[in-house]
């Protein structure tokens, strides 16, 4: 596996990323298809579309608080 994938999903756990991010972050970056359309929700939405991109630093806006 490639270690951008595990650098980028730790630095995510480690800054306490919405999970739902998380997972649509690791489902693009991968390619895999999306969830069914009632568990999409904007978290999910922003990550599938920076994983798909292998983009790993617009992250902070899903950080918790």
């Amino acid at each position: 596996m490639n270690e951008d994938y595990y650098a980028a999903i730790e630095k995510m756990e480690k800054a306490n990323v919405s999970r739902e991010y998380i997972v649509g972050w690791a489902s693009g970056f991968l390619q895999n298809p999306k969830v069914e359309e009632q568990r999409v929700n904007d978290a999910y939405e922003a990550g599938y579309a920076d994983g798909e991109a292998r983009n790993d630093s617009n992250f902070s806006t899903w950080e918790s608080k």
